[in-house]
């Protein structure tokens, strides 16, 4: 994406603007395309997730590919937490199953800040693992 595209809405947020934003967001990530989702983020965009630290398309492309390389059947629901001017906050819950067919369910709360162009430019997620037996999945 060069600096002239938009990644729309744009900031500064409204109530329905922003939960336009986390609602594209719930469905890019659902859509388990790491190419597809880097490109909501700028060229070199700051994550924390968990206690890893991403810098810049390319490393969000290489973590989100081995992430649902290892995570089958990712199911994931966001929560607009609150918002304003150019940064939304986030809860969140996803399902996934190990390579042992372990189910899991993550939580976890998420601090996004945007460009000018609508482009996260920086993403803090803090999140918690609860081993889950297959019957008490929520998010199918």
């Amino acid at each position: 994406m060069n600096n002239n595209e938009k990644r729309y809405p744009l900031p500064p947020f409204t109530m329905e603007t922003a939960l336009e934003k986390v609602q594209k967001a719930e469905d890019a990530w659902n859509s388990k395309d790491p190419i597809k989702v880097a490109q909501a983020y700028t060229i070199d965009s700051e994550w924390r997730n968990r206690t890893q630290f991403i810098n810049g398309r390319e490393e969000i492309v290489q973590f989100l590919t081995g992430k649902w390389e290892k995570e089958k059947n990712y199911k994931l629901k966001k929560e607009l937490w609150g918002f304003r001017e150019n940064r939304i906050a986030v809860k969140f819950e996803y399902e996934f199953q190990d390579a042992n067919d372990q189910w899991y369910r993550a939580y976890g709360n998420e601090l996004w800040e945007f460009d000018e162009n609508g482009l996260m430019q920086k993403r803090f997620a803090s999140i918690n693992d609860l081993m889950i037996e297959e019957k008490d999945r929520t998010l199918t």
